[in-house]
């Protein structure tokens, strides 16, 4: 296998020549799990004044005696506050107002007293305003008050250039009053098939014949990671009908065209050649199981990763080298897979390359347990709808023990069964 290039070769090969796309502006409600294209600043203090935290009595502790004393103390209730409004009420000492929860203190208030530490226990506004209320305890300065700027200081850096943006973010987004943002924009990727015996689903079966799995699964894997998909179809085996689907994904503007089949070296495996007399070809069959006849290369000056076949080798294919192309695109930092380690329950073969395992990741009391999904063959879609991991076998390596501990790349964020012990 000595002209096989390395997982890590290959991959550090294809990022090298991918970069951030340019920004696009877009309204907020749009950018769940888009990446943040500039630095994002307050333009304000926040909170915009000092309001109250809860529904109460606002008075101006720091000039009274009584201060966080417990008794009861009556005071002339001189205003109402309700939220929303600006008020002009200035409170002197020994006086209150009534005050609602997120309501702008009046000047000379610094401290707000529960309604239900008073006389007086209605949070409805529409309560008529007592002419007095007793304290049944006095507040300490400051106490359920929440002062403008406690939270964030105008010209505060809030969140920063290449940040995934999740929904709190865009939460923080809308307090600032922001309605549309700069993001990086999605990469385009068009999607394709080729082979003479893909039937779409909805078509009954036929002799010879399967159903095409990839143009979903990659399709949706591509989405999940942020990216726009034009689904091309299937191209059929013949050296023009796969030159078409080339020139289609380059005439709608694409950032990586992507396929499945069609790169390995049977009698009608035409994307290669057609990527040969039409591009170039820059790395070809890599040192992984499965997914060796993975090809990188280029259409027409557009970069194009062509996968596998076989369902699986080109699930895998995605996640190890298209997912970081993907983050790349959408200006982030391509990072490794989380990985945990795990113990083998049963002997592991491999042939010696790399190899990502299909396999089943369990709790216990004493850490982690992996056993397979059945034949780790690369047409066997079912096993890995049934795996909750990818055990990652080195290079090199033709077989572990049981016990033995290797990396697992967990594939969702599913909570990981628990192994209960037999009684």
């Amino acid at each position: 296998m000595t002209d096989l290039i390395s997982v890590n070769q290959a991959l550090s090969q294809i990022l090298s020549e991918f970069s951030s796309l340019p920004p696009e502006e877009i309204e907020i409600s749009e950018a769940l799990f888009r990446t943040l294209a500039e630095d994002i600043h307050s333009p304000f203090d926040l909170p915009l004044f000092s309001n109250s935290s809860v529904d109460g009595f606002a008075v101006c502790a720091s000039k009274d005696i009584r201060a966080g004393l417990r008794g009861n103390f009556t005071l002339p209730v001189v205003g109402d506050i309700p939220a929303g409004v600006q008020t002009n009420l200035r409170l002197g000492k020994g006086e209150t107002a009534r005050i609602m929860t997120g309501a702008p203190l009046p000047e000379g208030a610094d401290a707000v007293l529960p309604v239900e530490d008073t006389s007086y226990p209605y949070r409805d506004g529409s309560a008529p305003l007592p002419t007095e209320v007793t304290f049944y305890r006095f507040p300490k300065p400051g106490e359920n008050v929440r002062p403008r700027g406690q939270d964030v200081q105008k010209g505060q850096k809030l969140l920063i250039k290449g940040r995934k943006l999740q929904p709190q973010d865009i939460g923080m987004l809308a307090t600032l009053g922001l309605d549309r943002i700069p993001v990086v924009r999605k990469p385009r990727i068009a999607l394709f098939s080729s082979g003479d015996e893909l039937l779409s689903p909805g078509i009954p079966p036929q002799p010879g014949k399967i159903f095409d799995a990839n143009s979903y699964s990659l399709g949706l894997l591509a989405q999940r990671e942020g990216a726009e998909v034009i689904r091309l179809g299937v191209a059929r085996d013949q050296y023009q009908a796969v030159v078409d689907l080339f020139e289609k994904a380059k005439n709608a503007n694409t950032d990586l065209i992507l396929t499945s089949a069609g790169v390995s070296v049977g009698a009608f495996d035409f994307v290669r050649q057609v990527l040969e007399e039409h591009g170039q070809v820059k790395l070809w069959r890599v040192n992984m199981r499965p997914g060796k006849p993975l090809t990188y290369g280029s259409f027409a000056g557009i970069p194009v990763i062509s996968l596998p076949g076989n369902p699986v080798s080109a699930f895998v294919g995605f996640l190890v080298f298209v997912r970081p192309v993907i983050a790349k695109l959408t200006g982030l930092e391509p990072t490794p897979p989380a990985t945990l380690p795990v113990i083998l329950e049963h002997p592991v073969l491999s042939d010696g390359r790399e190899s990502y395992l299909r396999a089943i990741v369990q709790k216990t009391q004493d850490g982690f347990v992996a056993r397979l999904t059945g034949h780790q063959g690369s047409g066997n879609l079912y096993s890995l709808v049934q795996a909750n991991a990818l055990l990652i076998i080195p290079a090199g390596v033709k077989s572990l023990p049981a016990g033995e501990t290797v990396q697992a790349w967990l594939l969702d964020d599913e909570p990981l069964p628990v192994l209960e012990k037999p009684e």
